[in-house]
């Protein structure tokens, strides 16, 4: 890449401009704007993200400030409070949405060769959601519970790549099991879900969709055994069997056979229960699925301490969900920087680099080599570690 161009400006190259553009004509997103694009503002927004922005003022100070690089970082309007306000209150969502969509497939196929844990050809996704607190009486349209507001989060991730494969912003209102009837499943794939998603009639429409789920059984659950099948306890396995559902309305909604894992995990030293409909794969390859769930928590307690998703610039539905968009945008990109630089640090080491070298006019790779090794950081083997426990590298 040219020595005089700005880190920033290399880092928007991986930015396919002409799929953001077709985003943007999609939705109209630059109709009678006469400055201040779509793109100068995701360009704003990704700044903010990238460099721990804390408000619009404080985005329009260092922005300003940095004015005399701005146009060769590729932001041609004028960057105000008011402008960026405006722009986040009113331009559509979707656009930013669909944009992130198309990073994700992209990530996705970089890093569809990596390993999670388990020995599985099928793909394999963590089904969670995580909530963002807001002040009711700021956002009223985010209604959580009586005087309390915020957003769920609810994330289909590939347990390869630990990258979201499908996410949903909703008001914190909205259930986890109603995001069952929104996803299409994929023929052959596992879904890994904890007992908030168990709905034996949505279950019964991912079986009739050729998928697989993994999920945990509950307390009063009342089921009839018809086979059992040998297990070896001395890895952690404490049966298998194949059982119908007993409940009137449980056997009407699935009225196929499941099957009952039972494993013993030495880690927290608690009896778990798993159901599935899958009877092909080893009964310790199905715990295993359902230990890997833990991704999509790590993955959010990742996102919530290093990106902006947890105080926003604004206020409306539609400045929420822009904003949230562009920090998965963020988080994507560094992830296909991250494969396609080769770079050995973990995401957490990228993003701190590139804070403080954004508008260093030096080649990417030549910044990231004037570092020593994140273990030497004050906070990296900390942030590696989650890292690493979330990538599998």
């Amino acid at each position: 890449m040219n020595q005089g161009r700005t880190i920033f400006a290399q880092l928007m190259d991986w930015i396919p401009k002409h799929e953001f553009d077709k985003c943007v004509a999609r939705y109209q997103g630059n109709f009678r704007v006469r400055s201040f694009s779509c793109y100068d503002q995701f360009l704003s927004m990704s700044f903010a993200q990238l460099t721990y922005r804390e408000s619009l003022r404080d985005i329009e100070t260092c922005l300003r400030a940095l004015k005399p690089k701005l146009y060769h970082a590729g932001i041609s309007g004028e960057v105000s409070r008011s402008t960026l306000a405006d722009a986040n209150e009113k331009r559509d969502w979707r656009i930013y949405a669909d944009f992130a969509n198309i990073l994700i497939g992209q990530a996705r196929k970089l890093y569809a060769g990596e390993d999670f844990g388990v020995e599985l050809q099928q793909p394999a996704y963590a089904l969670d959601s995580t909530t963002v607190d807001l002040c009711l009486s700021l956002f009223p349209w985010a209604k959580f519970r009586e005087r309390k507001g915020a957003v769920k989060l609810h994330t289909l991730l590939d347990m390869r790549g630990s990258l979201p494969a499908v996410i949903i912003v909703t008001p914190g209102i909205i259930h986890d099991v109603n995001i069952l009837d929104l996803i299409a499943f994929e023929p052959g794939a596992f879904y890994v879900m904890d007992r908030g998603y168990l709905d034996f009639g949505r279950l019964h429409a991912m079986q009739s969709a050729s998928a697989f789920f993994v999920t945990r059984s509950k307390r009063n659950f009342q089921f009839k055994r018809r086979y059992s099948h040998p297990i070896d306890k001395s890895t952690g396995l404490r049966f298998d069997q194949t059982i119908v559902l007993k409940g009137f309305y449980a056997s009407k909604d699935y009225p196929d056979a499941l099957r009952r894992v039972g494993y013993f995990d030495d880690d927290t030293d608690k009896k778990l229960v798993f159901l599935t409909n899958n009877f092909v794969q080893p009964a310790l390859t199905i715990a295993k699925l359902y230990k890997c769930r833990w991704r999509v928590e790590l993955f959010f307690k990742w996102i919530k301490q290093h990106l902006r998703i947890k105080a926003f610039y604004g206020t409306s539905e539609n400045a929420v969900k822009t904003q949230i968009w562009i920090a998965v945008s963020v988080y994507v990109m560094v992830a296909i920087i991250k494969k396609h630089l080769k770079l050995e640090r973990s995401l957490y080491g990228i993003l701190q680099i590139l804070s403080v070298t954004l508008f260093e006019k030096t080649p990417i790779l030549q910044a990231f080599s004037q570092f020593d090794a994140h273990p030497t950081d004050p906070e990296g083997p900390k942030q590696l570690i989650l890292w690493d426990s979330l990538t599998g590298q």
